[in-house]
């Protein structure tokens, strides 16, 4: 896989005192985290208890209810597009063409993102994940799981040094996932970061944690509370 270290991108994410509001109601309140260089932080709770919420405010796509988000000091709000630029958010959707192959899913991916696309780098996220001889079928062709592997190469095709994945074991068999850690592992080792939100286990070594049951809001807390 090509090299994808991040030196110049010291800088850490930081929430502080976050509440996250869906029409309503008040899914979390009171949130703080920070994230370095090389780290990793695994998200848990049950369904509904804001998870997704939580990587969908992380990458700025939704506004926070109360509380501040920043990175390298600056709040992402100041520049949301230069902010955005540094981070892949993958969501539970694989965003898959039917009729595109994996190998032009990702060419078409990376350019999306600016870039110019790579064989070489294309090639190097498609073996990655078990994909080298699948890459010029059609996707409609593919399995659930070989549909979320490639969805996972994204990550690959193009850098970024801020990964939100919400549920990326979703239809992976035991070497998908395999695959995945290693791939974590390589990211954070080049200085990346990492944001799971997760049901399942995943062997991520030092990762912090963060349950969100210890920020559902207070009994009686109004939505205006945090306005």
């Amino acid at each position: 896989m090509p090299s994808d270290g991040f030196p110049g991108e010291a800088a850490e994410l930081a929430a502080s005192d976050l509440a996250c509001r869906r029409g309503e109601r008040l899914v979390f309140a009171g949130l703080s985290c920070r994230l370095a260089a090389g780290g990793a932080l695994v998200v848990t709770g049950p369904n509904g208890a804001g998870k997704s919420s939580l990587l969908r405010l992380l990458a700025s796509l939704l506004r926070p209810a109360a509380g501040t988000l920043s990175w390298g000091g600056a709040a992402v709000w100041e520049d949301v597009a230069e902010y955005r630029a540094r981070l892949h958010y993958l969501g539970h959707l694989d965003a898959i063409k039917p009729a595109l192959s994996p190998r032009e899913t990702l060419r078409f991916w990376a350019a999306l993102r600016g870039g110019v696309p790579s064989t070489a780098r294309t090639d190097a996220a498609l073996a990655a994940f078990g994909l080298a001889a699948i890459a010029d079928w059609p996707c409609r062709w593919l399995s659930a799981g070989q549909r979320r592997r490639l969805a996972l190469c994204r990550l690959l095709a193009a850098p970024a040094p801020l990964w939100l994945i919400d549920e990326p074991t979703t239809g992976l068999d035991r070497d998908g996932v395999e695959r995945l850690e290693r791939v974590v592992a390589a990211h954070r080792a080049a200085g990346g970061r990492v944001v799971a939100a997760t049901h399942q286990p995943l062997d991520l070594p030092d990762a912090a944690g963060l349950a969100l049951d210890d920020f559902r809001p207070r009994a009686g807390a109004a939505p205006a509370d945090f306005a």
